[in-house]
């Protein structure tokens, strides 16, 4: 059975990545997944030390981080996940802060050992996960890709999962109103591209 995984970088419950986020864990859930929620923001994550211990033992798997915080727990759902969905509204152009600091913590799905200059080597070069990237902001949605970095910061952290973007969803014209609901024509999109996850 697949298992849907996803991550949330948005900062509050019930705002609009976090409705097209379930939006798409139901298209799964329609297709016989299991799906599970992740909020970063509740889970306890420090600062990459940029110290790199977890780059530096060669092999296919994941290096340890001299951290101990709920990485590992995220991590190891992701792991055992067939799918993910990573959602983060735009917050100053790219993805929120608690994103990427989730983001830049998965350093150790590389090789980069000292004395080496060639920058990081994927540990695993194929991609066996499917994606789904959610990103909200002010702006259009066509202009996302054109005027932010979260579209290439979700599609670095899939990357670095393993996962291959099957879908993508830029809602724009956010942010109007306190309290939004999900246009009907984005959450139809969103439960079309969790059906592609299951």
């Amino acid at each position: 059975m697949a298992k849907v995984v996803a991550i949330v970088g948005s900062y509050r419950r019930g705002g609009i990545t976090d409705q097209a986020v379930d939006a798409v864990l139901d298209g799964a859930r329609e297709n016989g997944a299991r799906t599970e929620k992740i909020y970063l923001i509740e889970q306890h994550i420090e600062f990459c030390k940029n110290c790199r211990m977890c780059t530096q033992v060669k092999g296919p798997e994941r290096g340890k981080c001299v951290h101990q915080d709920d990485l590992e727990f995220v991590l190891q759902e992701v792991e055992d996940a067939t799918a993910v969905v990573l959602g983060s509204p735009v917050n100053y152009y790219n993805v929120t802060a608690v994103f990427r600091r989730f983001m830049e913590r998965l350093l150790g799905y590389t090789y980069w050992p000292w004395g080496k200059n060639l920058g990081p080597v994927m540990r695993k070069k194929v991609r066996a996960k499917k994606a789904v990237l959610v990103a909200s902001a002010a702006v259009p949605g066509p202009l996302i890709p054109l005027t932010t970095g979260a579209p290439r910061a979700l599609r670095v952290a899939a990357k670095m999962v393993g996962a291959k973007p099957v879908g993508k969803l830029w809602i724009g014209l956010v942010g109007a109103e306190p309290e939004e609901t999900l246009r009907p024509r984005v959450h139809a999109k969103a439960v079309r591209l969790g059906r592609k996850l299951a």
